[in-house]
């Protein structure tokens, strides 16, 4: 059968090369055209577009780039027509997605959704098109099945979280050879820092996050750089030889990392799966964080929290993310009771999420219902 995939932002392109991986295990003549990045060409995608060219932070962002945004969206549904899919397969990315699931669901395309839009973090309202619109949903947080079944009455699977099966099946370097590989002291505990993948956010986070450093001598802090960007961007920010990078190796470097600051998105649960007592930051464009005070109901930003449904790692948000605050709660999770109980905390959540399995399970529901 051919699959048409649209993922837009790095950790779409990461769940989408594994359910590529998985949907040619399950159907082996799988022919799959996608929107996504070089994860998913690798995993035998035929990339009709790179999220490097869609992914705009924030409604400021957005706003700027409409032409840009109309355009991806005309050439996808073209793009779509010509390859004729038996499914299109929408991956998170609720803003476009949406918009072609609707269009796809008219022109007589069977439509599935894989990791849910956040709709009950906001704008609630979108069931409505959700029902219209999309065939069969795939969710890989435990909360959603209700939140969509009994809540909207409208049936979902949960299959799992995928990072689950992205952790287990990417290789990791042991502590003394990616310490040597990236001239980082042998002995020195590390502090991670993870500010996003998006230039506008990096730039907004890692000066407050490295503001810190000065107060912990004894511990080195290490830049996980996002695929997404080039090495040259982040030189500014390491102060010389004083500040360590590492590209695309963020899985190891959490490996081996004592603590983390992270900013809020799908990283705060990759750094909680490792075992990694954590900060999560968050600062973005004022009027956009008015806006979206606004129309967010959540009591938290955190993957970690709103699975777990109360605060297991701190926030820090908007004001709140000063250079007092940051090296007051970063002190409190290096040692000491705060850091024992975030531990604890995290295997709870393992067993909430389930086992490996999630890309499969996604993959063999997909071709069962094609």
């Amino acid at each position: 059968m051919k699959y048409y995939i649209i993922a837009g932002e790095a950790s779409g392109d990461l769940h989408g090369s594994n359910l590529i991986k998985a949907l040619k295990k399950e159907d082996p003549s799988a022919e799959i055209r996608c929107w996504g990045g070089d994860l998913m060409q690798k995993a035998g995608g035929e990339l009709a577009k790179h999220y490097k060219d869609m992914a705009f932070m924030g409604f400021l962002e957005v706003i700027k780039n409409i032409p840009t945004i109309f355009k991806n969206i005309a050439y996808c549904k073209e793009d779509i027509k010509k390859f004729s899919p038996d499914v299109v397969i929408f991956i998170d990315f609720s803003g476009f997605n949406l918009r072609i699931a609707k269009w796809a669901k008219e022109n007589g395309f069977k439509t599935n959704y894989y990791i849910s839009p956040q709709i009950w973090a906001s704008r609630e309202g979108r069931i409505k098109k959700i029902k219209r619109d999309i065939d069969a949903m795939y969710v890989i947080l435990p909360f959603e099945k209700d939140f969509y079944g009994k809540k909207h009455n409208y049936p979902v699977h949960f299959v799992g979280h995928p990072l689950i099966d992205a952790i287990a099946s990417t290789p990791l370097q042991d502590n003394e050879t990616f310490r040597k590989e990236n001239n980082l002291d042998p002995d020195k505990p590390i502090i991670a820092l993870l500010p996003g993948s998006r230039k506008q956010e990096v730039q907004k986070m890692l000066d407050v996050m490295l503001s810190v450093k000065k107060d912990f001598p004894d511990h080195q802090f290490v830049i996980a750089g996002a695929p997404s960007l080039s090495d040259d961007f982040y030189v500014p920010f390491l102060k010389g030889d004083t500040v360590n990078y590492v590209s695309n190796k963020t899985y190891t470097l959490l490996k081996h990392s004592h603590a983390a600051l992270v900013t809020s998105g799908t990283a705060t649960l990759e750094t909680a799966l490792f075992g990694i007592p954590q900060v999560v930051c968050y600062k973005g464009n004022w009027i956009s964080y008015q806006i979206a005070k606004r129309i967010i109901t959540l009591d938290y930003i955190s993957l970690v929290n709103l699975i777990m449904g109360r605060e297991v790692v701190k926030e820090l948000i908007q004001s709140e993310l000063t250079t007092k605050n940051l090296q007051k709660e970063l002190s409190k999770i290096i040692e000491g009771p705060q850091r024992e109980r975030i531990l604890f905390d995290y295997k709870l959540l393992k067993e909430k999420l389930g086992g490996e399995g999630a890309s499969e399970l996604a993959a063999r529901l997909i071709v069962e219902n094609a």
